[in-house]
C-alpha cells in the first residue's frame, strides 16, 4: 500500500488457484507489483476448488504444456519466445519460498506500514495481523505461480488433478506467454508510483490470463475462443467463499473483495477491450495501460483516457504547529474507486456506496507516525466530480468515522466541517468545493 516497497517484491511470482467457476481475487501475486496498491493488495492466490492431492503425475500433466501455449499463441497472435520450464513444488517448499522473501528487516516494517493503514481505515480490525493472516491465506489458497524473475512455472503438488489442474497451468502459462511479449516485472513497476494504479496494473496481468484461461476451454470444447456474455457475468459473480476455505470466508470484507479484484473485475475490462479491439487488445492493454481502478470498474473511463486526480492531503502544520516537526511519515498512496466502494459498503452499505464511489475523481492518504510516542496520524483527502457528490460523501464518511470507532464523540458540526474525537484521536472532517478531507488520530 502506498510508497512502501511490496514486502513481497523480491518474489516476482504471479500465484493462482484453480476452478474458475468462480474467482476469488486471492491474488497475492507473490509481489508483482512494485508498489502494493492501496491497502495491502496482498497478490495471494487464484483460489476457487478445496486443495487436496494432485492425480497426474507431474510428466503427464508438463507434457501438456507445448500444446497449451501453442494454443495460447493462436489466440492471441503472440509467438511463443521460448519453452517454459515448470517443476512441481511441495507445500512445504512454498512455504519456504514465501518466508525466504519476507523475513528481512524491510518487508516486516513495510508490511506493518501496511497494517497500520489498514487499521486507521477501519478495513480490518485493531487486532489483526497482517503478516500472519497473509502467510495463511497464501498456505490455503495457492497452487500454481509464475515466476516473472526466473522465468519458470511452479505447480503445487497439492493442487487437484483433471480440469482444475489444466486450467491453473493454462493461467499461469498466459502469464508466462504475456511476459515474452511484455516484461511483466517492468510493466508493473512502470508508471506513477501509486497504488490505485498499481492495482490497475495487477488487473491487466490477472483479468487477461483469466480470459484468455476461458478462452482456451471454450476452443477446447469446440467453441469460438472468446467468452460469451452468460459465461462472463457468470465467472465474475460476486458470491461469497466456498465454506472450503474458511480462512477466506473469514477475512475481512477489504481483504476478500481486494483479493478478488484483479481478476473479476480485470476479466470484465479485458473482455471489453477485446470486443473493442479484437486481438490487438491484448497488446493494448500493456501499450497503454488503465490508471485507475475506477477505468478497470468502468472501461469507457479507459476508452475516454480519464486521468485520475490527486488532491493533497491537509498539511500537519496547520493543526499540529512545532508539534508536527515531531512526526515522520510513515506511508502513502492513492485510494481509488474501488477503495472508496468498499470502505462504504462495509460501514455504509449497498447501494449508497456503488452510487456515490462511482463519482470519484482522486484521492491519496498520508500516514505519520510519532517519533517518540509512535502513534499514527492520518490524513486524507478525496476529490468528487461535483461539489453535491463531495457533500454527499462528507456526509457518508462521516457515519464510517461513527461506525469504525467503538465510541466517537462529536464536539462541532457544520455543513462544512465536523470534529470530535473517536478510538485513534480527534479528527477534523471538513468539505470544500469538490473536496472532502480529514485527519485522524490526533492527540
Amino acid at each position: 500500500m502506498g510508497r512502501v516497497e511490496d514486502p513481497f517484491a523480491d518474489t516476482n511470482g504471479a500465484c493462482d488457484s484453480v476452478n474458475l467457476a468462480r474467482f476469488s481475487r486471492l491474488h497475492v501475486t507473490l509481489g508483482s507489483a512494485a508498489h502494493p496498491p492501496m491497502l495491502t493488495r496482498l497478490f495471494l492466490a487464484f483460489l476457487l476448488l478445496a486443495p487436496c492431492r494432485a492425480q497426474q503425475p507431474p510428466a503427464a500433466v508438463f507434457a501438456q504444456l507445448d500444446q497449451m501455449t501453442a494454443t495460447l499463441s493462436r489466440i492471441t497472435g503472440w509467438p511463443v519466445r521460448k519453452k517454459v520450464p515448470s517443476e512441481v513444488l511441495s507445500k512445504d517448499g512454498f512455504k519456504r519460498y514465501i518466508e525466504s522473501h519476507t523475513s528481512d528487516k524491510s518487508a516486516q516494517k513495510n508490511l506493518r506500514a501496511e497494517e497500520i493503514a489498514l487499521k486507521m481505515f477501519g478495513l480490518v480490525p485493531q487486532d489483526y495481523n497482517l503478516a500472519r493472516e497473509t502467510m495463511e491465506l497464501l498456505g490455503e489458497q495457492a497452487a500454481a505461480f509464475y515466476d516473472y524473475k526466473k522465468k519458470r512455472l511452479f505447480l503445487l503438488e497439492s493442487t487437484r488433478g483433471g480440469d482444475d489442474q489444466r486450467m491453473a497451468l493454462v493461467h499461469e502459462l498466459a502469464h508466462a506467454l504475456a511476459d515474452q511479449q511484455h516484461p511483466l516485472g517492468k510493466y508493473l513497476e512502470q508508471g506513477s508510483p501509486d497504488s490505485d494504479e498499481a492495482t490497475a496494473r495487477e488487473a491487466v496481468m490477472e483479468g487477461q490470463a483469466t480470459w484468455l484461461t476461458w478462452a482456451y476451454e471454450m476452443q477446447r470444447n469446440g467453441g469460438k475462443a472468446e467468452l460469451p456474455p452468460g459465461l462472463l457475468d457468470q465467472v465474475t459473480r460476486d458470491t461469497d467463499p466456498a465454506p472450503e476455505f474458511p480462512l477466506l470466508s473469514a477475512a475481512p470484507l477489504y481483504i476478500r473483495q481486494s483479493l478478488l479484484f484483479p481478476y473479476s473485475a480485470g476479466t470484465k475490462f479485458q473482455d471489453a477491450v477485446y470486443h473493442r479491439s479484437g486481438k490487438q487488445a491484448f497488446d493494448a492493454v500493456f501499450g497503454r495501460s488503465p490508471r485507475s481502478t475506477q477505468q478497470i470498474m468502468h472501461p469507457e473511463e479507459y476508452f475516454n483516457a480519464k486521468t485520475p486526480s490527486k488532491p493533497e492531503p491537509p498539511a500537519l502544520e496547520l493543526v499540529m504547529g512545532k508539534e508536527s516537526k515531531q512526526m515522520r511519515e510513515l506511508i502513502e498512496g492513492a485510494i481509488g474507486e474501488f477503495d472508496h466502494d468498499i470502505l462504504l459498503r462495509q460501514y455504509v452499505g449497498a447501494p449508497e456506496s456503488t452510487t456515490a464511489s462511482a463519482h470519484w475523481k482522486g484521492g491519496w492518504f498520508r500516514i505519520y507516525e510519532h517519533k517518540k510516542d509512535s502513534y499514527p496520524v492520518l490524513t486524507y483527502a478525496s476529490e468528487w466530480d461535483s461539489e453535491g457528490a463531495a457533500r454527499i460523501y462528507f456526509d457518508l464518511y462521516l457515519q464510517v468515522l461513527q461506525r469504525k470507532w467503538k465510541e466517537m464523540r462529536m464536539i462541532s458540526r457544520t455543513p462544512q466541517e465536523a470534529t470530535g474525537s473517536g478510538d485513534s484521536g480527534r479528527f477534523i472532517l471538513r468539505v470544500a468545493g469538490t473536496t472532502v478531507s480529514s485527519i485522524e488520530g490526533l492527540r
